[in-house]
């Protein structure tokens, strides 16, 4: 039996998995995400103190596993999308990494939006305040020292995969979600340096590999802290949207591949790209496809703060062997859409509508009880994905026949049904918990095995649950959702004001 090593780091969460070469996860091993939000909309992470935590992630996972280093036949890094990790012109780390929810660069990003169309037919991107490109442009104009001293940019996964083995690459799918790629030549492009106004990263951008691809092994320090066998293989690694989609078997256009994590984020495969006017995001599929994106960070990540604010005392309350998504669960099993009157606007990272929209509740009174709001969230949080997938099938002219879902959301099988209930569409989930874990195990068995894509998604991919929507449901939230769309375009001007008087205030 062979084993696979997936190093899965997320903006909320950061795993240490191993999966066998069925795709059965053997053991995890995680922690929170260290973020610190140094100012107001700086979100970032200290990077020794994450690469030691990633570490021990590895050394305590071979240790539940009851495996060493010599079981692991390879190792696959996955990573959030977007944010920044960089290195000195020794490759050296001197500034922390900044994540994919870092809000620093928001009207940045608007100025390069408003002319893309210079450049729509080479990169197929829009423009993110997180994007490498906007977040370098950012640094050249507030912290100049740090930019003239980057030798070497990277991607979360990226930054993982030079700590296991010293080498220096970028991978092709994060590479084009992070708006470097001309898709004409399916390489970096001058004009898009020239277009975000930093020429000189030239050389800072490394060379390209392929998600499959055995880039190096595992270096005799890192071996020795981990207990990984020094050279043990480690390949390209994914994006972790392409990870979750190929984790949940998702190759073509009839399967909308969703993850409710940190980011909302709804995509499916396509041989062609989606269109400037759509305003979706096209990056590399592992088969060299599209992957057409519609994304926001108004997922699950909401819920986790909602519930610190809201439950702190019921959670500080449970044992060490409790937890309160115990409890959530019973309790959403226990009401139904007709239990909440409130409206969540699940914004606390940033929107899908307006970057001026914040996160807000409508609809509260004297009676309303913490339940009825955090019932909200949990239905606030579906009514955004909606948004984006109702645009995703406008694009593409036909609705999917399934959805797959992935992400922290499918712990909840009661918020899977009312993903069911409120898309209309019934939702399956997969055998295991760690979708984007096992998208690296894909990857590791192709390298070794040298076997397709399809044949190693057979092989490892198994279906779990499916969730069937529920009519009456359905049309109790339609109209919620139609008072959500409402709320929307009515405050828009309102959140414009806001926005300002926070500003000044």
């Amino acid at each position: 039996m062979k084993y696979f090593l997936s190093i899965d780091y997320g903006g909320t969460n950061t795993k240490a998995i191993i999966f066998d070469e069925n795709g059965n996860e053997i053991g995890v091993s995680s922690f929170h995400t260290m973020r610190k939000e140094v100012k107001p909309d700086y979100r970032e992470v200290d990077l020794k103190e994450t690469s030691e935590a990633i570490y021990d992630s590895i050394k305590k996972v071979l240790k539940k596993s009851n495996l060493t280093g010599r079981d692991i036949s390879a190792v696959a890094c996955v990573g959030h999308g977007k944010g920044l990790y960089v290195l000195d012109k020794n490759h050296n780390e001197f500034m922390n990494g900044i994540l994919s929810t870092d809000g620093r660069a928001g009207e940045l990003a608007n100025k390069f939006e408003n002319k893309i169309k210079k450049i729509w037919n080479k990169t197929r991107q829009h423009v993110f305040g997180v994007q490498n490109p906007v977040l370098l442009r950012w640094l050249k104009e507030n912290e100049p020292k740090a930019y003239n001293n980057i030798g070497a940019i990277l991607s979360a996964k990226d930054y993982v995969r030079f700590k296991l083995t010293g080498k220096v690459n970028q991978e092709y799918g994060d590479a084009s979600g992070n708006h470097w790629i001309n898709f004409e030549k399916g390489a970096y492009d001058d004009e898009i340096l020239e277009f975000f106004e930093i020429p000189e990263m030239k050389e800072a951008l490394p060379p390209l590999v392929d998600y499959n691809e055995i880039v190096g092994g595992v270096t005799k320090e890192v071996a020795e802290i981990t207990g990984l066998l020094e050279g043990t293989p480690v390949v390209g690694g994914l994006f972790d949207i392409d990870a979750c989609a190929i984790g949940s078997g998702v190759l073509d256009s009839s399967t909308f591949s969703v993850i409710a994590g940190t980011w909302n984020i709804n995509t499916y495969p396509s041989k062609t790209p989606a269109s400037y006017e759509s305003g979706q995001m096209n990056s590399y599929f592992p088969n060299r496809d599209f992957l057409v994106e519609e994304s926001s960070p108004t997922s699950a990540g909401n819920l986790d703060i909602i519930l610190n604010m809201l439950m702190s005392e019921e959670m500080s309350s449970l044992k060490e062997t409790e937890s309160i998504y115990i409890g959530l669960e019973a309790f959403l099993k226990d009401t139904t859409a007709s239990y909440s009157k409130v409206i969540f606007l699940p914004f606390l990272y940033g929107s899908n509508t307006r970057t001026e929209a914040p996160s807000c509740f409508l609809g509260l009174t004297a009676t309303t009880t913490k339940l009825e709001m955090v019932r909200s969230v949990y239905e606030g949080i579906v009514f955004s994905h909606k948004q984006h997938l109702d645009k995703l099938e406008k694009n593409l002219g036909k609705r999917p026949d399934v959805i797959r879902i992935s992400g922290g959301g499918t712990n909840s099988k009661q918020w899977c049904q009312i993903f069911s209930d409120i898309l209309n569409i019934p939702v399956e989930t997969l055998e295991g918990s760690e979708l984007g874990g096992l998208g690296g195990a894909i990857a590791s068995y192709q390298a070794i095995e040298k076997t397709s894509l399809e044949d190693t998604i057979k092989k490892m991919v198994r279906i779990k649950d499916r969730y069937e929507p529920v009519e009456e449901e359905h049309k109790k939230y339609i109209k919620k959702y139609e008072v959500y769309q409402e709320i929307l375009k009515s405050m828009d001007t309102t959140f414009h004001s806001l926005k300002k008087l926070n500003e000044e205030l």
